[in-house]
């Protein structure tokens, strides 16, 4: 079952489960939010087409983080003038994962668990600074059991975003030549 959803003046289709990113939506972490603002629901029925809402239908989802979304550059030019200016923004943007719809006598719910991971752990975890086997907050120590010997490892979440340098690396020594005269 999904459902197309009108929020922040744009429109998502959306099914139970997924992950969407929106305009800055009030709330804290771990939120529940309702969206009744339902165009269109589709399923094994078929799809309800709203006029221009479907009547009792809602989505259900919870916040999962608000944040601040990618870089967005405006670059103003008037050729030959000497005009140039530059100016940009982040914009504010909330993620949420979608956990139910009903509607036109259907309803479909997710079954998995609402983690409340944020963009820049995600982040740590794809660069391998990390572990993957339990939630943390940014700085904390956690223990991790290795599947290969079960084994605890103390493994230490680092809080800086940027990459880890690398020690420069030793140049070989060239081999010396002989001097033209000791060729023999």
């Amino acid at each position: 079952m999904y459902a197309v959803i009108k929020t922040g003046g744009k429109q998502y289709r959306v099914q139970p489960g997924d992950t969407i990113v929106v305009e800055k939506l009030d709330g804290d972490a771990g939120a529940e939010l309702k969206f009744d603002s339902v165009l269109m629901l589709g399923g094994d029925n078929g799809v309800t087409v709203g006029a221009p809402l479907v009547d009792g239908a809602f989505v259900g989802a919870t916040l999962i983080e608000t944040r601040k979304g990618e870089k967005i550059k405006i670059f103003k030019k008037i050729r030959r003038q000497g005009y140039r200016r530059t100016n940009g923004h982040r914009q504010m943007e909330s993620v949420l994962r979608i956990t139910g719809i009903e509607g036109a006598g259907q309803s479909a719910k997710w079954d998995g668990k609402v983690e409340l991971i944020t963009k820049a752990e995600i982040n740590l975890r794809a660069r391998g600074l990390a572990t993957r086997g339990a939630t943390s907050s940014l700085g904390s120590t956690e223990t991790v059991v290795t599947e290969a010997d079960g084994a605890d490892v103390k493994a230490a979440v680092v809080e800086s975003s940027a990459p880890a340098k690398k020690a420069p690396a030793k140049k070989k020594a060239a081999p010396k030549a002989e001097a033209a005269g000791d060729e023999a």
